[in-house]
């Protein structure tokens, strides 16, 4: 094994990634399987001793995730109903051990196509937060994941947590994944909703799909076309192929093919449109009694 660094200020931590490139360790549940079977000779920056990496906080106008914060402590934590959706994608990231471990920065670093995070934290308009010893930076997340495994952090950053706008009143999401079985599959399709109403109207929806392109996408075409709709069970019914057109791009590989994912996604996305439009309604005319 190469050098192996274990921190416990976050300052040390950026100091060694000034000086020569590390392997960055948090949960480790995309570190090891990388390394099975191979001689583990990395040069390693475990973050795990860093407090200040820990946490779920809302700071002002906005919801700060820490680096070290896990699927679990996303589950657990006191957020509003427009993180439902991401709790719903976090609840299908492997199996409960894995949601233990597994940190949600890990997940956007690993930069997988059919990361379960991505979607969600995309529609809620995330941002990453990079630090190095020359300050820090906040990178929309729809920029920072360049492709298959790639990330615009450079050798010398860390992220040091995930930036959510504080969403608007009344602001609801949901999860919606497909995959070949129902639990510890990487998925085919998956799609992050959130819909700020305006009053029984969509004021603002954001939309983004995973595993149907390189990185995933959000559906800007259809995110416009959706302002202004009816806030009911038929907001589904405005949906076309042309919106996912306009966005996506999916490949064949094992688990479906280019045309089965298109018709998958467009049924995704047409079912979780539908299934918030509802839900929405309903707690309106609930609201209302």
């Amino acid at each position: 094994m190469g050098v192996y660094l274990r921190p416990q200020a976050l300052e040390d931590a950026l100091d060694a990634l000034s000086e020569t490139p590390l392997a960055i360790l948090a949960g480790g549940t995309d570190f090891y399987p990388a390394r099975v079977s191979k001689p583990l000779d990395d040069d390693v920056l475990d973050i795990t001793a860093i407090d200040a990496l820990r946490g779920i906080e809302r700071h002002g106008d906005a919801w700060r995730i820490g680096a070290l914060a896990t699927w679990t402590d996303l589950i657990r934590a006191e957020l509003p109903a427009a993180f439902d959706g991401l709790k719903a994608a976090a609840r299908e990231v492997g199996g409960v051990q894995i949601q233990n471990a597994g940190t949600i920065a890990g997940n956007l670093c690993n930069a997988s196509p059919a990361a379960d995070g991505v979607p969600s934290l995309m529609a809620l308009d995330a941002a990453i937060e990079l630090s190095s010893v020359g300050g820090t930076r906040n990178v929309p997340l729809a920029d920072f994941i360049t492709g298959n495994r790639g990330t615009v952090r450079a050798a010398d950053e860390l992220v040091t947590g995930i930036v959510v706008p504080d969403p608007g009143a009344g602001t609801q999401s949901t999860f919606l994944k497909l995959g070949a079985r129902k639990y510890l599959v990487i998925s085919i399709v998956m799609a992050g909703f959130v819909i700020e109403p305006d009053g029984d109207a969509v004021g603002r929806a954001r939309l983004a799909v995973g595993a149907c392109s390189p990185v995933a996408r959000r559906l800007a075409a259809l995110e416009a076309a959706l302002t202004g709709k009816p806030l009911d069970a038929t907001l589904g019914d405005h949906v076309t192929a042309d919106h996912l057109k306009a966005a996506l791009a999916p490949i064949d590989d094992v688990r479906g093919s280019a045309e089965y994912r298109w018709d998958a996604a467009l049924t995704v996305v047409r079912r979780g449109l539908s299934q918030l439009g509802g839900q929405m309604a309903g707690a309106q005319m609930a609201g209302s009694r």
